[in-house]
């Protein structure tokens, strides 16, 4: 079973040590598989290819909150995220 991640600013899952449920193999967040899509990322065992986190991507509300709460990368999102809607706006 494969942990979910549903705030992506919550701390620690960048950090901790993940286990494989299936191999039981544990590691860090970089020695993972990543498959990243639209709306999460997958990361999986690099032994054995089994699901091990799914990191939900932040949407612009998610953003703003972790901004407003000073989380630095919620900063630094929200300030690109408002240089491209006012270079869209043109």
């Amino acid at each position: 079973m494969s942990l979910s991640i549903d705030n992506y600013f919550t701390d620690g899952w960048r950090q901790a040590i993940h286990t494989c449920s299936a191999c039981e193999w544990s590691g860090p967040l970089s020695a993972l598989e990543l498959e990243p899509h639209r709306e999460q990322s997958e990361y999986s065992c690099p032994h054995c290819e089994c699901l091990v986190l799914v990191v939900a991507h932040p949407d612009l509300p998610q953003v703003q909150a972790a901004a407003a709460a000073g989380h630095p990368e919620a900063i630094e999102q929200l300030a690109l995220l408002e240089a491209f809607a006012a270079h869209k706006r043109g």
